[in-house]
């Protein structure tokens, strides 16, 4: 064999070499793309974040109690260990309530109206702030004292009562209206009425940008 056959035995060896190994390249490169799962372009992750937004909200509008809609909506959505929702409430403020909701809860002048304001936790996001005044005289002392020294959610508490939510406004926004995890997606008014149809309390719900998974 000559020089120049063996030459030519050596460049059909590499191409076929070459050759062979290319799939495995291909394949190498195939695989690593599959592990890293593609990134949704931004507008469809506008359009899942609103959707999430709306069935938030429907969640709330058919709920008798916004902490139970919103341990329902953690348990599902895994935004926390534990899905139990607490209040923590803000002290040592006080907001003269609007004429809407004097008018609402038919409060007449000097009766006894109380201001409550506490933000829904679960875990370590704040779910929800909201505005509450509601009349002390329809509620039984146990609530009352509950409600004055401890943090537990005013659904909980006056649960007894047997009430009826009454949405009264109720608006979404996305993107949300605010800065940061502060954003409001939600805000919902309401009216409890109690057993017999009289109203107790109104508050104005404002959910945060936080309550998205």
């Amino acid at each position: 064999m000559g020089p120049s056959d063996r030459h030519d035995r050596l460049r059909r060896w590499q191409a076929a070499s070459l050759l062979a190994a290319a799939p495995i390249a291909s394949l190498s490169a195939t695989d690593a793309g599959a592990s890293t799962p593609p990134q949704a372009p931004p507008g469809q992750q506008r359009i899942a974040s609103a959707a999430l937004v709306e069935m938030l909200h429907q969640r709330v509008l058919a709920g008798q109690s916004a902490t139970a809609t919103l341990e329902t909506w953690c348990a599902e959505h895994g935004l926390a260990e534990q899905a139990r929702v607490r209040a923590v409430r803000v002290r040592g403020t006080d907001k003269p309530a609007p004429t809407e909701v004097l008018q609402a809860l038919a409060a007449e002048p000097g009766t006894p109206l109380r201001y409550r304001r506490v933000q829904l936790v679960c875990g370590s996001r704040v779910l929800s702030e909201a505005d509450n005044w509601y009349l002390p005289d329809h509620l039984s002392p146990a609530m009352n004292q509950v409600l004055d020294t401890t943090d537990e959610p005013f659904g909980r508490v006056v649960g007894p009562l047997g009430f009826k939510r009454q949405t009264l406004a109720d608006q979404t926004f996305w993107p949300p209206r605010g800065e940061g995890d502060q954003g409001v997606i939600l805000e919902v008014r309401a009216l409890l009425r109690d057993r017999q149809q009289q109203p107790f309390s109104y508050v104005i719900e404002s959910y945060l940008q936080q309550a998205l998974p």
